[in-house]
């Protein structure tokens, strides 16, 4: 890596991405409890995600004290850099609030509001996903590529689900058309790691209705440098409307299917 502030960008998301890490694994308190909620009454937060967003955001008005950030707790500010981090401090806090593996800390960096740099870590799994724009994809230090694309009909495919109760019926009825199409549906709990799953071959794809920019801003740079293709509906960048994410060759299929069966709409 030779650009000075792409090297800055990545080590400095590195380090806090790690120092939230071990926060949330080692600090979890045994009675942890809903600190709050969101969208829904099962939409939960808990004090660690508030804990680790202050940690990764105290570290970047040390390191970068000019750059804006948007994170998924209310950090929120423009900056003047035209750099802006997006932080998902904990990916997974269901997960999380129930002790299972799959959560994850993510951070993006956007120079000039294209992601450059992004780092997905995942603490109880003990990995560590990377990405700098056009330099390809990386798991604890290795290339990683997505992959091979297979038919439809033989593809593992992830998913995940909102919170709120119409969003949730949608999703129902979109699953029930997908499911018949493909090998298998997968649902995690955490698009971060969904995503980097589809990076390194542990999923064929993947599609989600309602993530957020925090969500999704890390883990599909990811994917995309380890050769998949990511968007929402045909000729729309991945959103909160619709995120999907496979190889080129299964995309588009995966993709149709998805616009037929109106996955991008409650």
């Amino acid at each position: 890596m030779t650009d000075p502030l792409m090297t800055e960008l990545l080590e400095t998301a590195l380090e806090a991405a790690r120092g939230a890490g071990d926060l949330l694994r080692d600090g979890r308190p045994a009675d942890l409890g809903v600190a709050a909620t969101k969208t829904s009454p099962i939409d939960v937060v808990t004090e660690m995600d508030i804990a680790a967003e202050k940690l990764i955001t105290d570290l970047l008005a040390r390191r970068r004290p000019r750059d804006g950030v948007l994170g998924e707790e209310g950090s929120n500010s423009e900056g003047s850099s035209g750099v802006r981090w997006v932080i998902d401090p904990l990916d997974g806090t269901v997960n999380y609030l129930y002790g299972l593996p799959s959560w994850a800390v993510s951070i993006a960096a956007e120079k000039d509001g294209e992601p450059v740099a992004g780092v997905v870590i995942a603490p109880v799994r003990g990995e560590t996903f990377h990405a700098v724009l056009g330099q390809g994809a990386w798991r604890n230090g290795e290339r990683v590529h997505c992959r091979p694309a297979a038919p439809l009909e033989e593809s593992l495919i992830g998913t995940g689900f909102g919170y709120v109760r119409e969003r949730r019926i949608g999703q129902a009825r979109v699953l029930g058309g997908v499911l018949p199409r493909v090998r298998d549906i997968r649902r995690g709990g955490s698009a971060a790691i969904d995503l980097c799953d589809v990076a390194c071959g542990r999923l064929n794809g993947y599609y989600e209705r309602g993530l957020n920019p925090w969500d999704f801003a890390a883990g599909a740079l990811i994917a995309r440098e380890a050769g998949a293709l990511t968007g929402g509906r045909p000729g729309v960048p991945a959103s909160t409307e619709l995120t999907i994410a496979a190889a080129p060759g299964l995309f588009e299929p995966l993709r149709g299917l998805l616009d037929d069966l109106g996955a991008w709409h409650d």
